[in-house]
């Protein structure tokens, strides 16, 4: 059986939405847009120098 009382004591509530947002948006992460648009500039930059060759 489980002892509800003995789970009640080792219960640790996690962190609600607000702190879970902010902890995330703290976070310098690079998404798959940042790749993308870096992807997109140096497309752009190796076009311009074949060009100028």
């Amino acid at each position: 059986m489980i002892d509800y009382d003995e789970e009640l004591k080792k219960f640790e509530p996690c962190l609600d939405v607000a702190d879970t947002e902010r902890v995330i948006t703290d976070r310098d992460l690079t998404d798959i847009l940042d790749i993308l648009q870096e992807i997109m500039r140096q497309q752009r930059s190796s076009r311009r120098t074949i060009r100028q060759s």
